[in-house]
């Protein structure tokens, strides 16, 4: 169990020279003996042998508060007195156009569904079937919905994550974006939507009725109404305010539609010649089969797994689980109940200190699910399908990189001591007592990673600006990417400042 001393502490790198080659293994002293704030130096030189911290820090003896605020506040003084020195880089021209509204996502997005768009103007115009229309919006439904399917996910990810170190820089940032991915499920989506109204509505003007055909008109409507549902619900803004409407709409629709789809189809083969020969002719009847298993696998997967929970303070639980084997960069889903509330975490090895499971996810106080996981930690959880590659996975094709995160965040980044091929690493980590929040078996993970992590007690320091402190950490280290892990504010706070200043920078982003 971890350390329950309630001593606030905060721990920092020291001066000692760092190589490319730093090894990926703890110093000889272990997190439990780090109980240090900084203390001002004289500077050093920017270069990448030497990677100092944040600041240009030493270690010191524990101190009483009044001391440790006093340390923290000439340090960040220190480091906004060198700001000029520290933020020399050039801006990117047009960053701001690039970096918010021209994002990888938005690209994705416009290139799917514009190109759907001008299809659809053309065979609108020229007079396109309603079978054409169907087949269209079936296409893009398969795309869309294979975008999130964890095989499909698993494959794209080692596929782009395989680009080498020795491959162009320019390369390698672009192969790190596949996590933009959900552009393309969603401009498909809302394509397919599009295709499907002009199916509808050219069904509706050619409209003679019949009891078969009124029964195929209603059909159509719902399964319009149930397409636009999933739409509507999908929006920023109603997702992050309604996150389990948003599930279980997305779900149950989905559902819905694929049954709704195969009575329509069958009801319109039965108003031709031959059911067999239109259903074998009609490619939508072909990608229906391919949604319908791709929709059942993950759940054939279905399982109640055993959990055993690791309280670690009134705003954190560790989750050990022992149903599989995870690997660096993988993530899974868990819930309390299989119909609703699933939930996705990142997950990172147990075994540097608890050998007797598997693999854990940390979970903290960030909403209904986590704080009841907190206040009453499950002993079995539901999981489906199988862990899925996600966004840290894409930094192995890089040699050096600044891992940044705040609070609970740290859980993610843990995926990187599974790794034994991966970059050589500095970590800065910005949190509330991190020993009494997390506890102290964390913080030696932690040192895993980065023997001389720079960690933040926010209870000591307050919130700072974490952008001088990573660009100064990022020139010496000599890195090639920073990875940032925190709430959506400060990700694509941190992701932008650092992007428009030419650095290779990646965050999480709500549809990844």
């Amino acid at each position: 169990m971890p350390s329950t001393s309630s001593s606030e502490t905060a721990y920092t790198t020291d001066d000692s020279p760092r190589s490319s080659k730093t090894p990926h293994t703890r110093s000889s002293s272990s997190a439990s003996d780090i109980s240090y704030v900084k203390e001002k130096k004289p500077s050093h030189s920017h270069s990448p042998s030497s990677a100092s911290a944040a600041s240009d820090t030493s270690v010191t003896p524990l101190v009483r508060d009044k001391e440790k605020r006093e340390s923290y506040s000439s340090v960040w003084s220190d480091l906004e007195a060198q700001r000029g020195e520290i933020d020399d880089f050039s801006r990117k021209r047009f960053g701001f156009l690039r970096y918010t509204i021209l994002t990888v996502y938005r690209r994705l997005f416009s290139l799917a569904f514009i190109g759907n768009a001008i299809a659809f103007v053309v065979l609108m115009i020229k007079g396109a079937a309603p079978l054409d229309l169907v087949n269209a919006s079936a296409v893009n439904l398969a795309v869309c919905g294979l975008c999130r399917h964890p095989l499909v996910i698993n494959a794209l990810f080692l596929t782009f994550g395989a680009v080498p170190r020795s491959a162009p820089m320019r390369l390698r940032r672009l192969a790190c974006k596949i996590f933009h991915l959900g552009g393309v499920h969603s401009g498909t989506g809302v394509a397919s939507c599009v295709w499907y109204i002009g199916f509808a509505a050219t069904y509706t003007y050619h409209f003679e009725a019949s009891p078969a055909s009124v029964a195929v008109l209603v059909l159509i409507w719902l399964v319009l109404l149930l397409l636009l549902a999933i739409i509507a619900v999908a929006h920023p803004a109603f997702r992050v305010r309604h996150h389990d409407w948003f599930e279980l709409t997305h779900r149950f629709s989905n559902w819905a539609i694929l049954a709704l789809f195969w009575v329509l189809l069958f009801l319109l083969a039965n108003q031709e010649p031959s059911v067999s020969a239109f259903l074998v002719n009609l490619p939508a009847f072909w990608i229906l089969i391919l949604l319908t298993a791709a929709t059942i696998h993950p759940w054939l997967l279905l399982r109640r797994v055993p959990v055993r929970a690791e309280p670690l303070s009134a705003h954190a639980v560790r989750l050990h689980f022992s149903h599989a084997a995870v690997r660096f960069g993988q993530g899974i889903s868990v819930a309390r109940h299989p119909l609703a509330d699933w939930h996705s975490f990142a997950s990172f090895t147990d075994q540097f200190d608890t050998p007797d499971t598997k693999f854990s996810c940390l979970v903290s106080k960030a909403g209904d699910w986590t704080r009841q996981a907190i206040a009453d930690p499950p002993t079995y959880l539901w999981k489906r399908g199988v862990p899925t590659y996600g966004f840290g996975y894409v930094f192995r094709m890089f040699d050096r990189i600044i891992v940044v995160t705040t609070g609970s965040g740290i859980g993610p980044c843990l995926s990187f001591i599974e790794d034994a091929h991966r970059p050589a690493m500095r970590v800065v980590w910005q949190t509330k007592s991190p020993l009494k929040t997390y506890g102290q078996r964390t913080l030696d993970l932690v040192a895993r990673m980065d023997p001389d992590p720079v960690v933040i007690d926010t209870s000591i320091s307050g919130r700072v600006d974490m952008l001088p402190i990573v660009l100064k950490l990022y020139k010496d280290f000599d890195a090639q990417a920073v990875c940032v892990i925190s709430n959506p504010a400060m990700t694509r706070s941190l992701v932008y400042g650092l992007e428009t200043r030419g650095i290779a920078a990646y965050g999480p982003i709500f549809d990844s």
